[in-house]
């Protein structure tokens, strides 16, 4: 029972911070979520009158209606956190950060005297480099990194992106659906043999200070995006 309890006011005060934050960035969300509770709810009570099972459609539309808060609440606390990370240094290693389970990350494994920076995460789809910084000036970074990578894992396949707005860039909230869509190529222990081998390169850059934000580590993109 203690070990639950214990566990219970961290749960409840990481949500807290996170409304704070969604909040900050979007003054509307209390009314939104509150609107959609409403809404969800007073259409299956509706329904239930029409059926003649008010009781047990009210309980559905209750459960619905706290359902779908909490699908629009993760949303809208996802747009504010990429808003608070956008134009950070290191926000793009705070997103593969929070990519999910199976993504060994290594920020900063390359960087110029203008902070252009490269971050490396290997899965079971390869090796996945993020170049963030100015476009014109990070595309040769990136190349560099990854015909060094590649002369290390010539079998394996190295997928690199530039994370930014612009055209031909992957913007923050894109990043951690489209890692997701790589195809797997790699068995578990080979993906752990290949990140063991690129730590021979080494992590000279790991001391760029990455965004601390409250980024759910289980968001979900919405499809279609």
């Amino acid at each position: 029972m203690a070990s639950k309890t214990s566990e219970n006011p961290g749960r409840l005060g990481q949500i807290a911070q996170t409304y704070k934050m969604t909040r900050q960035a979007d003054p509307k969300v209390g009314l939104v979520l509150a609107g959609v509770g409403i809404v969800v709810f007073g259409v299956l009570l509706a329904l239930g009158f029409v059926i003649g099972h008010p009781v047990w459609a009210g309980i559905l539309g209750f459960l619905l209606a706290f359902l779908a808060m909490a699908v629009v609440f993760g949303r809208r606390a996802e747009r504010a956190a990429f808003g608070q990370l956008e134009g950070k240094p290191g926000a793009a290693a705070a997103v593969l950060q929070n990519v999910g389970r199976g993504w060994t990350v290594t920020p900063a494994v390359a960087m110029n005297k203008n902070q252009d920076v490269v971050h490396r995460a290997v899965s079971k789809a390869g090796v996945v480099l993020i170049g963030e910084g100015n476009p014109n000036r990070v595309k040769g970074l990136l190349a560099n990194e990854k015909r060094k990578v590649s002369r290390i894992v010539y079998d394996v396949p190295v997928h690199d992106f530039i994370a930014g707005n612009g055209e031909g860039e992957l913007p923050l909230k894109k990043l951690r659906a489209t890692l997701l869509r790589l195809p797997r190529t790699l068995t578990g222990p080979k993906a752990t043999e290949v990140n063991d081998r690129l730590k021979a390169l080494g992590d000279p850059m790991s001391k760029l200070p990455i965004p601390k934000g409250p980024l759910p580590k289980g968001m979900r993109m919405p499809k279609g995006r």
